[in-house]
């Protein structure tokens, strides 16, 4: 992808790509004229971070906040599962406004954090890491660009505690990236295959009753310090992400059981074989090609 084309028609997001130093001119500040216009109209979609310092904030268990503040949907018909805040009933304001600004500022999503920016993480389909670059986003809603403040977009990014926020979601992003990256080559993921992504990077608290279940420490070999420390939320979901690399991607983040990496060498054994068997095949019907009727003869 260029710097000077993103497929962005119809966006309020510039067309260009910049690196951390760009500089920016921008303040959102309480006395402003657009103040809270941003927050009347959502479409804030959300990290599994975010879904984690929100739950905390709010006191509820994971699926309670999936439940009263999201709604669910697929990311860029990937079969990606995510969710994004619910508004407020009836409406399209977000649930968290006051008159005064935010009442989770502490703990807004990375999405706010970042606004006016757009981060852009993107990985060539013959490459294994990702890039990280940003494009500005310009609403006619948002007066906060004539404000008279500039800097860079990494020091906008300090400002808004964004590098807390990006670090503990990057193993999740790297997740999606695979994913788009990979195409149609892995095939369209199954039921399960959704339900544990969702589960996993989203309801972190139903994720630890499955990781303390005796369907995973029969497969899975983890020390007891390591299981100790899935008490913490952030803990627990860096390690879902470790796992959703194994189960998705086959990727070998986590030790398996004796038994269960017996059974798996087995089940890679028989899936080479299969190829083989597969490639042999249409190695024998390109060698004998396509059979005419005048090859056949007619008595």
């Amino acid at each position: 992808m260029s710097n000077s084309a993103i497929p962005f028609p119809q966006s309020p997001v510039v067309p260009s790509l910049v690196e951390g130093n760009h500089v920016i001119q921008f303040q959102c500040r309480k006395g402003i004229d657009c103040w809270n216009a941003c927050c009347s109209n959502i479409d804030i979609s959300l990290t599994p971070y975010d879904v984690v310092r929100l739950k905390r904030r709010l006191g509820l268990t994971s699926t309670e906040f999936l439940r009263d503040y999201t709604v669910p949907y697929e990311m860029d018909k990937d079969d990606i599962a995510s969710v994004k805040f619910r508004p407020v009933d009836g409406g399209t304001a977000c649930r968290f406004m006051t008159p005064e600004g935010c009442s989770v500022y502490a703990d807004r999503p990375t999405a706010c954090r970042y606004y006016p920016v757009a981060l852009l993480s993107m990985r060539k389909q013959d490459e294994s890491v990702d890039k990280d670059s940003y494009a500005l986003v310009k609403e006619e809603h948002c007066h906060g660009h004539a404000e008279p403040v500039k800097m860079s977009i990494d020091d906008y990014r300090k400002q808004q505690g964004l590098p807390e926020y990006d670090d503990l979601a990057r193993g999740w992003r790297q997740l999606v990236l695979k994913k788009k990256s990979s195409g149609p080559s892995i095939g369209k993921p199954s039921l399960r295959s959704r339900q544990l992504f969702f589960m996993a990077c989203y309801d972190i608290d139903v994720f630890r009753e499955f990781v303390g279940s005796e369907s995973f420490t029969s497969v899975f070999d983890l020390p007891p310090e390591e299981k100790e420390s899935f008490k913490d939320d952030v803990v627990l979901l860096q390690f879902a992400f470790r796992f959703l690399k194994q189960v998705l991607f086959g990727e070998q983040t986590l030790p398996l059981k004796e038994e269960a990496a017996q059974a798996r060498r087995e089940q890679l054994k028989a899936k080479r074989s299969e190829e083989e068997r597969e490639a042999a095949a249409r190695l024998l019907r390109e060698e004998e090609g396509p059979t005419s009727a005048a090859d056949e003869g007619f008595d």
